[in-house]
């Protein structure tokens, strides 16, 4: 949707409603080497829900990470979730992919809540089991972004002096992500589950490809609010707190019956979009879940969601597979903040000219 040629080298750049967070990457002749990486924190009221309340500080933020970082590629790949991104498995008449690029925003407008003015449309053609293929179906993978929540993002960039080459999902930039750092085995399904301060993505693989998304509009920031509100805590307090950091003066049991009440509460919200997989698969199970974000390390969240799922559960590691010089970088430090990386490193592996879901 976004794609601007004769570019060379690409930042992913995941603007999120706690952090911006920047990975940049080289080709190397045995994978990727970790070129530029940063989390670079925000203040929470600039960005609420995902709608941003000042760009212009956003703007200044985005200036600041690049300068901060001196980093001199200006070409940037970014992503957009939640309610204004529509991402679904779909079945349409057998067409050519040409035929389907004539007719997709009219096939689309069917599935799509929006007035698909409104909306940019892109689509995957997926593998067609032969049954449905004889029976002249085809199965797409169909892609909306309303053109408002798209254009909102892109504009901090480009008043930032940077190009936006890329758009992507966030579900999108997790399967890049999982992918590249993971062995994909064929007939496993994962549940990538990213749980950031505004929106928990959840994306389905099998066998490495697009099973099932959803987006739920809950996160990291409904812990701080409540330890705030319940404690009389800071915004920074609240944010250390959360994760089992020891305060003195601060109640620890307190603080950690909020935390587990709301573990509770955003992972019945994780299995429910499970069940709801299962009733659109009903022949397929969830062998493992990976968890990425600044949630992930919510205290206690890996070992309740594998007790209350079932399925085993680990933090992922967006770096698995990428050469990090501990010359260059704080390895504690990378280690301690990787799972925010997940959607920027995902971003970051993206070349010009990508089209959703490739």
């Amino acid at each position: 949707m976004l794609s601007y040629f004769h570019r060379k080298e690409l930042v992913g750049l995941d603007i999120g409603s706690g952090a911006l967070k920047l990975v940049q990457l080289k080709k190397g002749k045995r994978g990727y080497l970790l070129k530029k990486f940063s989390v670079f924190p925000i203040d929470p009221e600039l960005i609420v829900d995902g709608a941003v309340m000042d760009a212009g500080r956003v703007v200044a933020a985005i200036g600041e990470l690049f300068e901060k970082e001196s980093v001199k590629a200006r070409n940037v790949a970014l992503s957009v979730s939640g309610h204004s991104v529509i991402v679904k498995k779909i079945n349409l008449p057998l067409m050519t992919e040409e035929e389907l690029q004539e007719s997709i925003k009219w096939e689309a407008e069917q599935f799509i809540p929006f007035d698909i003015n409104d909306v940019n449309v892109d689509f995957h053609v997926l593998q067609t089991p032969d049954a449905q293929r004889e029976e002249g179906q085809m199965q797409v993978l169909l892609v909306a972004v309303k053109k408002d929540k798209l254009m909102e993002y892109t504009n901090l960039v480009m008043e930032a002096g940077l190009n936006p080459v890329v758009g992507d999902v966030d579900a999108f930039a997790l399967q890049n992500m999982f992918t590249e750092n993971y062995d994909v085995k064929e007939g496993e399904t994962v549940a990538l589950v990213n749980i950031g301060a505004s929106v928990v993505n959840i994306n389905i693989l099998k066998g490495g490809l697009f099973s099932f998304t959803r987006d739920v509009s809950t996160g990291g920031k409904q812990y701080n609010e409540a330890i705030q509100r319940e404690m009389d805590l800071s915004f920074d307090q609240s944010e250390r707190v959360k994760r089992a950091e020891v305060i003195d003066g601060i109640d620890a049991a307190q603080v950690n019956d909020i935390v587990q009440r709301l573990n509770s509460e955003l992972i019945s919200e994780v299995v429910r979009s499970f069940d709801y997989f299962k009733t659109t698969s009903p022949n397929e199970s969830i062998d493992r879940i990976l968890l990425s974000g600044g949630g992930a390390k919510l205290s206690g969240l890996v070992p309740f969601l594998a007790e209350r799922s079932g399925i085993p559960t680990e933090i992922v590691n967006p770096f698995n597979r990428i050469e990090i010089s501990p010359d260059q970088f704080d390895t504690d430090f990378i280690a301690e903040v990787a799972p925010q990386a997940a959607v920027g490193v995902g971003l970051a592996l993206r070349r010009v000219g990508d089209r959703w879901s490739e």
